[in-house]
């Protein structure tokens, strides 16, 4: 399953993070991905195993969140903007 995300220009977070190069906070991208695990129907995360951030996502561009089920109540995902691999880990999550 995928879900396309993407965090507006415009949005006050990026007053401060940073000033003329905004970048979406780490915490605001795993929060779309929680979002999207949810919405997938697996429930509410409820611990982050891993995450390694590898790229940064900048406002506005597309970010594709990739969820895959590797084991019962483990979930992997993978969020891909412009074609990288911007960051990827796997949760828990029960219903």
């Amino acid at each position: 399953m995928s879900a396309p995300w993407s965090m507006p220009p415009d949005h006050p977070c990026l007053a401060g993070h940073f000033p003329g190069r905004p970048l979406a906070p780490g915490v605001t991208v795993l929060d779309a991905v929680f979002q999207a695990i949810g919405a997938a129907g697996h429930g509410a995360v409820v611990r982050l195993r891993h995450a390694k951030f590898l790229a940064p996502v900048l406002p506005g561009r597309p970010v594709e969140i990739v969820l895959s089920s590797p084991a019962p109540g483990r979930i992997g995902f993978r969020c891909l903007c412009d074609g990288v691999l911007a960051l990827s880990g796997e949760a828990e999550a029960r219903p």
